[in-house]
């Protein structure tokens, strides 16, 4: 029998709501920071396959949540394309060389670097119960894009946006790579046991409608169809933070089974915008776990209800803070398991 994450995501409502938080394996959890301590920086816990198994397993077997998210970085991708890739302390990742400054072409590939992260799946899956659906993962080739032009992150994507409208041709052969890549990589999670994929767009908030249309929705509508040939039947959620009104253009132009929704976007609105039918994921903002108190319930089952007439998996708006206490998580999980409808 798949679990309640899976059935949701295939269409069906499911009471309780199925539950899983992005970046629940992570800095909150004290099993984390003490693996962490004793292996070391980020990516090589990311490509020991036997630590990263059990940082994605940590939150399963502390919380039960309904779904488990594969421990692994969205930067994986352009390390496996030729770039290198750093995680400096305090700064967050870099990648090098960069593509404002370089050409595509100038990156020798080295799909061998994905290898561990199948690994990491084929371990995770051995490990989990059926009732908890396992998630693999990718960043959206825009995102993805944004790093690989100017190596590292920033508030508002200038180096990238600018080298888009300077060189829409350059740009576009490298959302193509990316794309290819994706691909691929997202497919070889699948053959290694991952249930459902999840595509981020952290920054798909940051371009103006003609470009979101190009460089967000096209991109993400060939990596769905391509994905979709291999494997028919496994759900792709679409996670586009910072869309707004474009939200419903995107739910309906990707062909992604299942649409996850940032803090910023009002539930009832998305209830009445969003496809009929559509699984909804999201919408609770990370800062009101954090916060706790009498609000944290009330605004869980507000939500609830927003979403009573669709399936909706309960997630938040974007990833879960470091500072975030372990007993907030467990009224959160309490609340929901305790709705139904």
């Amino acid at each position: 029998m798949p679990g309640a994450l899976l059935e949701t995501l295939h269409g069906k409502s499911v009471f309780p709501r199925p539950i899983w938080l992005m970046r629940q394996a992570g800095r909150y959890l004290p099993e984390y920071r003490a693996l962490r301590a004793e292996k070391g920086g980020f990516l090589g816990l990311v490509y020991d396959s036997e630590a990263a198994a059990e940082i994605t397993a940590q939150p399963i077997d502390r919380f039960g949540f309904d779904g488990a998210i594969l421990f692994s970085d969205i930067l994986i991708v352009p390390y496996a394309m030729g770039q290198t890739l750093e995680f400096l302390a305090g700064e967050g990742p870099r990648l090098s060389p960069t593509l404002v400054d370089h050409a595509l072409a100038s990156l020798q590939a080295a799909p061998e670097r994905l290898d561990p992260i199948y690994a990491t799946v084929t371990k995770v899956r051995a490990r989990l119960g059926p009732e908890t659906t396992l998630l693999g993962f990718a960043g959206s080739p825009w995102t993805v894009a944004t790093y690989m032009v100017a190596g590292e992150g920033s508030r508002d994507q200038h180096v990238t946006r600018a080298m888009a409208y300077r060189d829409p041709e350059a740009f576009q052969a490298i959302i193509d790579a990316i794309v290819d890549v994706t691909v691929d990589y997202l497919s070889g999670q699948i053959v290694a046991g991952a249930e459902a994929v999840q595509l981020f767009d952290s920054w798909a908030g940051s371009l103006a409608p003609a470009e979101y249309e190009r460089w967000v929705i096209a991109p993400n509508a060939a990596i769905v169809a391509r994905l979709r040939e291999r494997h028919p039947d496994v759900p792709i959620i679409g996670f586009p933070k910072g869309s707004g009104e474009k939200l419903p253009a995107y739910a309906c132009e990707t062909g992604v089974n299942a649409v996850g929704i940032d803090e910023t976007i009002d539930p009832q609105w998305a209830a009445r915008a969003l496809p009929q039918g559509l699984p909804v994921q999201g919408n609770f903002d990370p800062l009101l776990i954090e916060a706790g108190g009498a609000m944290l319930e009330q605004r869980a089952i507000a939500l609830l209800e927003a979403f009573a007439d669709r399936p909706h998996v309960f997630n938040l708006g974007h990833g879960i803070g470091q500072h975030t206490p372990i007993a907030h998580v467990e009224r959160l999980v309490a609340a929901v398991r305790g709705w139904r409808g």
